[in-house]
């Protein structure tokens, strides 16, 4: 809504045997590029470009070896391109891949584009955003309200391909996958309107193709302020479903006692000592003692759960993924606000006297809310959608009017 050039790039490489497949596996790209004039668009577009090419250059590599050699390689044309023309100085470009592989889904990212896996009812976000909120946030330096409070911005990137002449891959995965599994890769112009429990509802009722639509669409019409690109994967055949563990949590070491706090540690111990010393001569202090002992206790033990890192026996592990996780259940709520977006585009419509077939819409609208009413939520959130990415397509297709200020541009 508010960029005259897209500066979003997309790229879908499906395995055309089976045997590519078990090499390379399905490959799904997401690149948002920046910079001034046309930087950011030739950074995106040489990123969806240059990093299938070299991933399939490696045919010895392991894919996750090959993966970060072609971001790598990919990066250092991004930034030689850059630095040989003035005007694409310091130009640069998310990239997040997803491949699909027969011992399951393993990524590379780099910056904030995300990628996300539906499984069951739960919604997951696989990457970590190289955001600087998202790094203040790992390193402890703010709290989880001060983040959401909007007071640090939320789209300065930390990591990116293009602006340096290295750059930090992250590999993540693998993750399994089964059957009905959706994946969504998006750039924040999507990620960035719309909420991660409205992503994994809308992501569970939704045909793919439908999905996609109502993501753009709920993106716009929230102000679209960024490129809204979206990649929606769908498991239909059980043959390429992953053969690997059957959870997508991360695996965890056991805890390792050694790393227990020196000072936590000396702290409990002077306060049982304490404890029993006032047991004979104050009681009452050696309660206080105690309970002391026990909080400084605790407090080791919950810092031991914090730091425990995900498993990397064998190697066969990459990175401390999934990040997130949220419940991908339509309700009420997702309902009300879908047709209260509805109701606002109704009455836009009517204001500047668009042409909209409202009958097939009304009727729509009904069954809708009967299945919201009846508790329905799977149903009404569906229709609630359609009902949005019909009218969108109408308003899409208005022409201005000679006689009235009747144009819209979505």
């Amino acid at each position: 809504m508010r960029r005259a050039v897209n500066q979003d790039s997309l790229s879908v490489v499906l395995a055309e045997s089976e045997s590519g497949w078990e090499k390379f596996g399905h490959l799904f790209l997401v690149a948002d590029g920046m910079g001034a004039h046309a930087a950011g668009e030739m950074a995106s577009r040489l990123a969806v470009e240059l990093i299938p090419h070299q991933y399939t250059k490696q045919q010895q590599a392991q894919p996750s070896e090959a993966l970060r050699r072609a971001l790598t390689e990919a990066n250092a044309e991004i930034y030689r391109r850059g630095q040989a023309n003035i005007e694409f100085r310091s130009m640069g470009t998310t990239a997040s891949l997803l491949t699909l592989l027969p011992e399951g889904a393993v990524l590379a990212h780099v910056g904030d584009s995300r990628v996300y896996q539906l499984h069951g009812d739960h919604l997951y976000q696989l990457t970590f955003d190289h955001s600087l909120v998202w790094e203040m946030q790992a390193a402890g330096e703010v709290t989880d309200e001060t983040a959401r409070s909007g007071v640090i911005p939320k789209n300065v990137i930390t990591r990116s391909l293009g602006p340096n002449a290295a750059v930090q891959v992250d590999i993540e995965g693998p993750f399994p996958y089964e059957v009905g599994d959706r994946f969504l890769l998006c750039s924040d112009g999507l990620s960035g309107q719309i909420n991660d429990e409205e992503i994994g509802a809308l992501l569970r009722v939704l045909p793919p193709a439908k999905a996609a639509q109502i993501f753009v669409d709920l993106s716009n019409l929230r102000g679209g302020p960024d490129n809204i690109t979206a990649i929606v994967v769908e498991i239909i055949d059980p043959l390429i479903a992953s053969h690997g563990q059957q959870t997508i949590y991360s695996r965890r070491e056991p805890l390792d006692f050694s790393k227990f706090s020196t000072m936590l540690g000396v702290v409990t111990a002077v306060c049982f000592l304490a404890a029993l010393v006032f047991a004979v001569i104050q009681p009452p202090l050696a309660v206080v003692a105690g309970i002391l002992g026990l909080i400084s206790l605790a407090t080791g033990f919950v810092q031991l759960l914090l730091r425990r890192e995900p498993a990397q026996a064998d190697g066969s592990r990459y990175g401390k993924g999934p990040y997130r996780q949220f419940r991908a259940t339509p309700n009420l709520s997702l309902f009300e606000h879908l047709a209260g977006t509805m109701k606002a585009l109704r009455e836009a419509a009517e204001e500047r006297k668009w042409k909209i077939d409202w009958t097939q819409l009304d009727s729509l609208f009904s069954q809708a809310r009967a299945a919201a009413d009846g508790r329905d939520f799977t149903t009404a959130v569906r229709l609630q959608s359609q009902l949005i990415i019909d009218l969108m397509q109408q308003i899409r297709t208005q022409r201005r009017d000679p006689a009235s200020d009747s144009a819209i541009d979505l």
